[in-house]
C-alpha cells in the first residue's frame, strides 16, 4: 500500500482514513482509529499475505490516500467530495472510521456512482434511529438517512442483537432485512446480491471477547472467524467498504487494532478479486 505522488491508476483500490467521532453518543475515541489500524496493518508481528493467497505487498493499484480533513462543520461535505473524486477514477474505496455516522456521507458518493446499490451492514446495532439525543446525524442514525433518501436498493443487516421497538418499526418502514444473532448464521448460505455491494463493518459486530476496543460492548456477537467467512463467502460484487467504531481508548494490547487490520487485509483481497471478475461498466 503506497501513497500516490500525483495521481492514481484507474480502477485502483484506495484506503481513506476518516478520523471523526463528533457524532458518537457514549464515548469519543474512534477518531484515533485510522492511524492505529494502519500501524497494525504494517506490524512486524504479521505479514501482508491474505488467507486467500494474495500478497498485498506486491499488489499494484493499492493506495493509501491519507486522512480526510474532518473539521466538525465541514466533515461530511469533505468526506463525500473525497470519495466522489476517487470514484470518478473508477476506484474502489475502503474507509477507516471514525464513528458510524461517516457511512452516510461515504455512501452518498457511492450512490451517485452506482445504480441498484446494495448494503450489507455488520453491527450489534441497527443504527436506524430517526434521531438520537436530538441529533439526526448521530452514529446511531446513518442507515435511516440512507434509506429515507432511497440511496440503496436493498439493505441487509447481520449481527444485530440490540434492536428496540422504534428500530423494528424503522426496519419495516424501509424494508431492511434484519438477521438477528439469536436466529443463527445460516443466512449466509442463502444470501445473494444482484448488483454491486457496499459492506459497512462496525467492529462491535464482533463479540467483545474478540474486539474489546469498541465504545459499546454488546455480548453475543460474531467471532472473528465468522466475520472472515462472511467476507470470503459473500455472494455478490463487493465494490467498497468501511470499518468503523474501533475505539483505541478501550483496546487491550492492540487486540482490536490487529483484528481491524486483519479484516482490512481480507477486504482488500476480496475487492481486488471482485474487481478482476467484475470490471466497472455502464
Amino acid at each position: 500500500m503506497k501513497s500516490p505522488t500525483q495521481t492514481i491508476d484507474n480502477e485502483s483500490i484506495c484506503i481513506i482514513g476518516i478520523p471523526f467521532d463528533a457524532n458518537s453518543s457514549f464515548r469519543k475515541g474512534p477518531s484515533l482509529a485510522p492511524s492505529r489500524i494502519r500501524e497494525s496493518y504494517f506490524s512486524d508481528s504479521s505479514n501482508l499475505w491474505t488467507e486467500q493467497g494474495v500478497d498485498l505487498g506486491t499488489l499494484n493499484g493499492l493506495y493509501d490516500m491519507g486522512d480526510v480533513d474532518c473539521s466538525p462543520k465541514s466533515a461530511f461535505t469533505a468526506i463525500t467530495q473525497k470519495v466522489s473524486t476517487l470514484l470518478q477514477k473508477d476506484a474502489r474505496v475502503i474507509c477507516l472510521g471514525g464513528d458510524h455516522s461517516v457511512t452516510y456521507p461515504v455512501f452518498k458518493a457511492y450512490a451517485k456512482k452506482y445504480q441498484n446499490l446494495n448494503i450489507l451492514h455488520l453491527d450489534a446495532h441497527p443504527d436506524l434511529y430517526d434521531h438520537l439525543d436530538n441529533n439526526p446525524l448521530s452514529h446511531a442514525c446513518p442507515f435511516a438517512r440512507i434509506m429515507e433518501k432511497k440511496l440503496a436498493s436493498r439493505m441487509v443487516q447481520a449481527g444485530i442483537r440490540t434492536i428496540n421497538g422504534h428500530q423494528r418499526e424503522q426496519a419495516d418502514r424501509f424494508g431492511v432485512e434484519v438477521m438477528e444473532m439469536k436466529n443463527g448464521n445460516d443466512w449466509l448460505k442463502e444470501l445473494e446480491f444482484q448488483g454491486p455491494v457496499y459492506l459497512s463493518l462496525d467492529m462491535d459486530c464482533l463479540d467483545p471477547a474478540f474486539a474489546p476496543g469498541v465504545s459499546h460492548h454488546e455480548p453475543g456477537g460474531f467471532s472473528t472467524r465468522q466475520v472472515l467467512d462472511i467476507i470470503h463467502q459473500l455472494k455478490g460484487n463487493l465494490i467498497g467498504a468501511d470499518i468503523v467504531e474501533y475505539n483505541p481508548d478501550r483496546d487491550v494490547h492492540s487486540v482490536t487494532a490487529m483484528t481491524a487490520a486483519k479484516l482490512l487485509k481480507e477486504l482488500i483481497a476480496r475487492i481486488f478479486t471482485d474487481r478482476l471478475s467484475h470490471p466497472i461498466s455502464f
